[in-house]
C-alpha cells in the first residue's frame, strides 16, 4: 500500500473519530473539546500510530483562515461595533498585559531562558481560542452581550498576540527597535484592516452578479484564504484581514445572496466548521506523544514541572482577572459614555474563566527560535491548552452560582414573529402595487390571507389556555409537510417523476419546514 493510500485512510479514520467522539461527548453532555483532546492523547501512545508532528505555517495559513472565516460570518458585524470599546480592551490591552506579567513569570521560573524568550512564550499563550470559545457560549446559553464580547477577543485578539510574537522573536535573534515595534503593529492593523475590507466589499460585489450557488459558495470557500495570505505578504495582520471579511460577507448575504445561495453557503459552511472546530482538538491530543519526547532533556525534575506547569496556569488566570478587573472599574466610574456600557462584577468573573487556549497557541509556539528549553515551551503550552480547557468545564457552575441571566428564548421567538409580521406586511402594501385586472382574484385572497394570519395572532392572542393561532398553525401545517414530503418520497420509488423534479420539490418542503420551525414555539430542531 503505497504513502498516498495511507494519508486516505488517516484522514477518513480522523474524521470517523472525530464525528463518533463529538456525537457521543453530545449524547452524554461531556465537553466535546476535553474527551477529543484526551482520546487524542491516548491514541497518540499506541503503537504504529504516526507521531503528528506541528507545522506552524500548515496551522496558520491552512486552518486557522477558515476556522476564524467560520467563526466571523456568524458573528453581527452591528454588535462586534456596539461593543468595540470592550473588545478592544480585551483583544489588544489584556494581550499586551498577559505577555508582559506571564513573560516575567516565565523567565523568573524556567531556568536557562532569555527575558525575550519568556516574552515570546507569553505572546504565544496569550490569546484566546475563537473555537473553544464559541463551543461554550453557545452551549451555556450565556447573555447576548457576553457571547459578543467574547467572541470578538478571541476573533482579534489573535492578531496583537502575532505581532508581539513576531517581535519577541526579533529580541531573541537580534536587537530590538521599540519604535520598530509600533510601526509593525500598526503597519499590521492598518494593512490587514484595509486589505479585509477590501475582500469583504469585493466579494459583496461579485455576488451582486454571481447568482449561481454553487459558484457563490466556491467562491466563499477561499475567500478566508484570499484574505489572508496576501495580507501576511504585505506584512499586514491576516487574522485581523480575515476576520474584517467574514464579518462583511455575512452582514451583506441576506442582501446580495440569493435565498439558494444563502442556503447552500450556510449548510458547507457548516459543515466545515464542525469538522475543523472538532478535529483541531484531536488533533492537539495527538501531539501529546511527540511533545513529551523533548521534555525529558529539559533536564528539569518531575516536581519543578508540575510546579512551573502549576504556577503558569495560575499566572495567565491571576493576569486575566486582573486586567478584566480594572476594566470594570474604568467602565463603572468613567465617562457617562463608558458607564452606559459597563458591565456588572457576575459578567467580570465569567469573562475571566473564559479564557480558553487552542491551537493557535499550539502552533505559535512552534514558531520559537532554537532557544534553550524550546521542547519544554512546547509542552508547557499543551498544558496551557488542556488546563484551560478544563478549566471551561466549572463555566456551568460559575454561571449558575452568578445568577446570569440566559437569554430570553420567548422574548426573542416574540421579536421574532413582530418582526415577521412587519415584513409580511411590507409584503401586503407591495401586492396592492403589483396587482392587476389579470390576477386571479383566488391567488391574491390566498397570499394576503397568509400574509395577515401572522400579525393577527399576534395582536388578537388566544385567550386562556388556548393554542396560539401561530402554534396551532406551525403544528398542523408540519403535519403536513410530513405527508407531502413522504408523498414525494413515495412518487419517486415508483418511479412517476424524474429526479430533478422530486429534488425541487423536497427542497421547498424544507425551506418552508425551517421557516416554520424558526417561528413556532417548542418545534426548533437542535443544531
Amino acid at each position: 500500500m503505497n504513502s498516498s493510500v495511507l494519508i486516505i485512510i488517516w484522514i477518513v479514520s480522523f474524521v470517523l473519530v472525530t464525528v463518533a467522539v463529538t456525537g457521543f461527548s453530545r449524547r452524554v453532555g461531556w465537553s466535546a473539546p476535553i474527551v477529543l483532546v484526551a482520546v487524542g492523547a491516548i491514541v497518540s501512545f499506541i503503537p504504529g500510530v504516526p507521531q503528528v508532528v506541528i507545522d506552524p505555517d500548515l496551522i496558520l495559513y491552512g486552518l486557522l483562515p477558515p476556522l476564524l472565516f467560520a467563526a466571523a460570518i456568524r458573528t453581527s458585524f452591528v454588535d462586534v461595533r456596539a461593543r468595540g470599546d470592550s473588545i478592544l480592551a480585551l483583544s489588544v490591552g489584556l494581550v499586551l498585559f498577559t505577555v508582559v506579567v506571564v513573560g516575567f513569570f516565565t523567565w523568573l521560573i524556567v531556568p536557562a531562558i532569555t527575558l525575550a524568550t519568556g516574552f515570546a512564550f507569553a505572546a504565544v499563550v496569550a490569546p484566546t481560542d475563537a473555537v473553544a470559545i464559541t463551543s461554550i457560549a453557545g452551549r451555556l446559553r450565556l447573555p447576548r452581550r457576553l457571547v459578543t464580547i467574547l467572541e470578538g477577543e478571541s476573533l482579534f485578539n489573535d492578531a496583537t498576540a502575532l505581532v508581539a510574537l513576531a517581535a519577541a522573536i526579533t529580541a531573541i535573534v537580534g536587537t530590538l527597535n521599540p519604535w520598530a515595534v509600533v510601526g509593525d503593529f500598526v503597519l499590521a492593523v492598518v494593512v490587514g484592516t484595509a486589505f479585509g475590507f477590501a475582500v469583504g466589499y469585493g466579494l459583496t460585489a461579485i455576488r451582486k452578479v454571481l447568482h449561481a450557488p454553487v459558484l457563490d459558495t466556491s467562491l466563499s470557500l477561499v475567500t478566508p484564504f484570499i484574505a489572508f495570505i496576501p495580507a501576511q505578504l504585505l506584512h499586514g495582520s491576516g487574522v485581523l484581514s480575515v476576520v474584517i471579511a467574514g464579518l462583511l460577507v455575512g452582514q451583506s448575504a441576506p442582501v446580495v445572496q440569493s435565498a439558494r445561495a444563502r442556503i447552500a453557503e450556510t449548510l458547507n459552511w457548516r459543515t466545515i466548521r464542525f469538522l475543523l472546530e472538532n478535529s483541531v482538538f484531536l488533533f492537539i491530543g495527538l501531539n501529546l506523544a511527540g511533545i513529551l519526547g523533548g521534555v525529558t532533556a529539559s533536564g528539569l525534575g518531575i516536581w519543578q514541572t508540575i510546579l512551573i506547569c502549576l504556577g503558569t496556569l495560575l499566572v495567565l488566570v491571576v493576569a486575566r482577572f486582573t486586567w478584566i478587573s480594572i476594566i470594570t472599574l474604568i467602565f463603572r466610574h468613567g465617562s457617562p459614555r463608558l458607564r452606559e456600557r459597563a458591565w456588572g462584577w457576575g459578567n467580570t468573573v465569567a469573562i475571566g474563566f473564559a479564557g480558553l487556549r487552542g491551537v493557535v497557541t499550539l502552533a505559535a509556539v512552534f514558531l520559537l527560535p532554537p532557544v534553550p528549553q524550546r521542547p519544554f515551551l512546547q509542552f508547557l503550552a499543551f498544558v496551557v491548552v488542556v488546563g484551560t480547557l478544563l478549566q471551561g468545564l466549572a463555566l456551568p457552575w460559575i454561571v449558575r452560582w452568578l445568577g446570569l441571566p440566559a437569554p430570553n428564548g420567548d422574548q426573542e421567538l416574540v421579536e421574532a414573529q413582530m418582526l415577521m409580521a412587519e415584513a409580511k406586511a411590507a409584503g401586503v402594501v407591495q401586492l396592492d402595487l403589483e396587482i392587476s385586472e389579470a390576477d386571479s382574484e383566488a391567488v391574491v385572497e390566498r397570499l394576503r390571507a397568509d400574509a395577515a394570519l401572522l400579525g393577527e395572532s399576534l395582536s388578537d392572542p388566544a385567550p386562556g389556555d388556548s393554542e396560539p393561532v401561530q402554534a396551532a398553525f406551525g403544528r398542523l401545517r408540519l403535519a403536513m409537510i410530513v405527508a407531502e414530503r413522504q408523498a414525494v418520497l413515495s412518487a419517486r420509488v415508483a418511479g412517476r417523476y424524474q429526479e430533478p423534479a422530486v429534488r425541487a420539490i423536497l427542497a421547498a418542503i424544507d425551506a418552508e419546514e425551517i421557516a416554520i420551525r424558526t417561528l413556532s414555539p417548542k418545534s426548533s430542531e437542535e443544531s
